[in-house]
């Protein structure tokens, strides 16, 4: 059995940014076909395209 990652929420996700034009969320990453329907039909989807949306993540390395 392959081991599973941590879970993610698209909620504190880098690509899930907001949409001035649409009103609304919405994730910016490419989800092939495969992936999309493994998110839709699945609550325990582990995205590959997750980013934690710590804009401070960078300067914390260079310190």
């Amino acid at each position: 059995m392959k081991k599973q990652g941590p879970l993610t929420s698209c909620d504190t996700c880098g690509n899930y940014v907001y949409d001035d034009d649409y009103g609304y969320y919405l994730c910016e990453a490419d989800l092939d076909e495969d992936e999309m329907a493994a998110f839709l039909s699945n609550q325990r989807f582990v995205c590959p395209y997750y980013q934690t949306d710590d804009e401070y993540k960078i300067v914390r390395k260079q310190m």
